[in-house]
């Protein structure tokens, strides 16, 4: 498996061992990672810290042209909000764990010439699955059903 999506899985078990929501990204630009993250809803309190949004905000401000030059590695299907993200920023290539547990714009990345990678990783499903069996009121509060 690649080590990029290896360290975004790392990044899901580092959030679902701190008691949130298993969901791990990180952002690669020429072979290194420049922010890694994990969902922290439920660690900060937050609405908008998914795995993806972490791993931006823990990249620091990065000019047009690396973001441009860039893949994001996350273990489930980008949301709206994450999507909306990756659009503004025009990262081109999105490599997703998992589309299973979750569909998200997945339609939407690739409308607006987003190169898609979906692996269905057995370890990315079954950190979904498994979560979502055992805390299904707090997914549901993370996806707004």
């Amino acid at each position: 498996m690649d080590k990029f999506m290896q360290a975004a899985i790392a990044e899901a078990r580092l959030g679902l061992a701190e008691g949130g929501i298993p969901i791990g990204s990180v952002l690669v630009h020429n072979g290194r990672i420049l922010g890694r993250g994990h969902n922290r809803r439920v660690q900060q309190g937050s609405a908008i810290r998914h795995g993806e949004m972490d791993a931006l905000e823990n990249a620091g401000r990065q000019t047009a042209q690396v973001y441009r030059e860039s893949v994001l590695y996350t273990t489930l299907s980008p949301c709206a909000m994450c999507s909306g993200a990756i659009l503004l920023y025009g990262i081109p290539t999105v490599v997703i764990g998992e589309n299973q547990t979750f569909l998200g714009e997945e339609a939407l990345l690739r409308q607006r010439g987003v190169n898609l990678e979906v692996l269905q990783n057995t370890e990315c499903l079954q950190l979904m699955r498994d979560f979502i069996a055992k805390q299904p009121k707090l997914w549901n509060e993370d996806i707004g059903e």
